[in-house]
């Protein structure tokens, strides 16, 4: 009785993993590693910035293989699909993406995944050589960068000084145009915090404006803010 019952239960099992094979599991999880250790060095190699994070790239690699893995339990059935797209909508993400690219860089890796789990291997290992030299080229060559001269210019000065045009000399002698963006009062009251966005002239010494500005704010402190497009203000 006990040997009928294990062989139903074997029988059952083979029944269940039918659609993929103990091959079809490992060389999945093996594809989508090396895979994604390709697309993991083309981002620590093109990433520009102080915000590289070792975590977010292991995350990058475990996130491949564990998408190949959920591509083959859901196979073609649609009733596994809506569970696990039940299980997984109670996973709740913290922490923001601190770049555009990194978004680019995570659908990557779930595409791979995806590829290797539903057993294109062709397409996984063609997509990602060739999407990881587009990437390459595209950073080394920066691509579509431009000349930006805009920055932020933050200057304290004293409550009591009328700031309104206190400074519109020197901005005018180094700037295209400079734009008052805020105020805020700082240092319980007795400084106001003016922040600018400003633009520079061709050849102007950001050095000589703030030199010429602390002259103005009686040497308080003037930060100048360059590439804001990649820092959180």
């Amino acid at each position: 009785m006990n040997t009928i019952d294990f062989t139903s239960f074997l029988n059952s099992l083979q029944d269940s993993t039918m659609s993929f094979t103990a091959t079809d599991v490992v060389l999945t999880i093996i594809l989508s590693f090396v895979l994604s250790l390709v697309i993991a060095w083309i981002y620590r190699a093109t990433h520009r910035g102080t915000s590289y994070s070792q975590s977010f790239v292991q995350t990058l690699i475990i996130l491949a293989m564990v998408v190949g893995v959920v591509m083959l339990i859901i196979g073609s059935n649609i009733a596994r699909a809506f569970t696990l797209v039940g299980a997984l909508s109670i996973v709740r993400f913290r922490n923001a993406v601190k770049e555009t690219r990194d978004v680019g860089f995570i659908f990557f890796a779930m595409v791979i995944g995806m590829a290797c789990g539903t057993r294109f291997y062709l397409l996984a290992i063609v997509s990602t050589l060739v999407i990881s030299v587009l990437i390459w080229i595209m950073v080394r060559q920066n691509m579509f960068a431009k000349d930006l001269r805009e920055q932020i210019l933050k200057i304290r000065v004293p409550s009591d000084v009328p700031y309104a045009t206190l400074f519109d000399s020197a901005l005018d002698k180094y700037l295209v145009r400079y734009d008052l963006m805020a105020l805020e009062s700082v240092q319980a009251g007795l400084l106001i915090e003016l922040v600018y966005g400003v633009e520079f002239r061709r050849g102007a010494s950001s050095q000589d404006l703030l030199n010429d500005v602390r002259r103005l704010n009686d040497n308080n402190k003037v930060v100048l803010v360059t590439g804001m497009h990649e820092v959180d203000l």
